[in-house]
């Protein structure tokens, strides 16, 4: 089960309270206090981990707890400190307080780790009260209790390119042809029901990733369909290939349907709509599909967005595409595909 969304109860662990203890030894006349420290408690640590592709396991556990400090004993023996508790997370988590909707941190790098809930620190014994005034301090502080919230974790998948498309386009075909990636492909809509990363191999040592994200319907940015939950992953994208339909048994204009998704983006966030596009006109083999790609690419060239018609099944302008988006994704300048 893919899960990108989740709340979590995390808790820092107490720290243990400071000792009021004396010295008792034989010939040692006024040996003074000799309470010791408590010790600290254990933090809740995130860490991005690029194994993980989900936030599953926090979906059945939703509460940790770090280990609390010892108390502190006689003899100026300090209490052993918490364990911090580690909880590996998925590159692209997004962390914030639920119920401020404070940010608290974006995981993003391998290895990267944020600290969101803070062990307290242990009490003093009263060894650390002794002054020149008051040699036998009968004070120890208690341990102070850790911070402890509620976070939310979204998960913004990181790809370098996004499909995007109607339902049917032919989205995971595509990726599952231009990568190793094996998405469910089936021939009815909202196959797809959660993304689907793959990597795209472009010569020797380079390569890109591309991620097959469920299909969009018109209404999708007020949640109509499965594509609200998603556009969260397009977020991340440098460059996006929009997937048109070509074949003519849908009954759908191509052109209505570049705008009908565009409108979506926009809905969604304006600086999504105007992320870099490809247009792609896929099944582009079958019959009567040739007067729909046209259209397309007249439509297309007219506003200067860059068009390929392709075919996942029979290889047609597959390599062309793939050379485009490598280049594409190696330069620095980008042009916004026109609304």
């Amino acid at each position: 089960m893919f899960v990108d969304e989740v709340d979590v109860f995390v808790k820092g662990g107490d720290g243990g309270a400071g000792c009021v203890s004396f010295r008792r030894e034989k010939f040692v006349p006024r040996g003074g206090p000799d309470g010791g420290d408590g010790g600290d408690g254990g933090s809740v640590v995130l860490d991005a981990d690029p194994s993980i592709t989900t936030l599953l396991d926090f979906h059945y556990q939703r509460h940790y707890y770090a280990q609390r400090g010892l108390h502190g004993k006689g003899a100026n023996r300090h209490g052993k400190s918490g364990e911090d508790i580690v909880l590996r997370v998925p590159l692209g988590t997004v962390v914030s307080d639920r119920d401020t909707g404070e940010r608290l941190g974006d995981l993003t790098a391998p290895g990267q780790r944020l600290i969101v809930a803070r062990g307290a620190r242990g009490g003093r014994g009263n060894a650390r009260f002794v002054t020149s005034t008051n040699r036998a301090p009968r004070r120890a502080d208690l341990g102070r209790a850790g911070d402890e919230r509620w976070i939310h974790m979204e998960l913004k998948l990181l790809a370098d390119v996004g499909v995007i498309g109607f339902p049917n386009a032919g989205k995971s075909t595509l990726v599952s042809r231009l990568s190793a990636a094996t998405p469910k492909i089936a021939d009815y809509p909202f196959t797809t029901l959660q993304p689907n990363l793959g990597i795209v191999r472009v010569g020797e040592g380079a390569a890109f990733v591309i991620a097959d994200l469920p299909g969009l319907i018109p209404g999708a940015a007020e949640g109509k369909g499965l594509g609200i939950r998603f556009l969260r992953h397009t977020e991340r994208t440098r460059l996006l290939i929009h997937l048109i339909d070509l074949d003519p048994s849908n009954g759908r204009d191509p052109v209505d349907d570049y705008h009908a998704i565009q409108h979506e983006l926009r809905a969604y966030s304006e600086a999504l709509a105007t992320r870099p596009q490809v247009v792609a006109g896929s099944k582009a083999e079958l019959p009567g599909a040739e007067d729909r790609r046209q259209v397309l690419e007249r439509f297309c060239k007219e506003r200067g967005i860059v068009f390929h018609a392709i075919s996942s099944v029979t290889g047609l302008g597959l390599e062309a595409l793939v050379r485009d988006l490598a280049a594409r994704l190696r330069s620095a300048e980008w042009v916004p595909a026109a609304p």
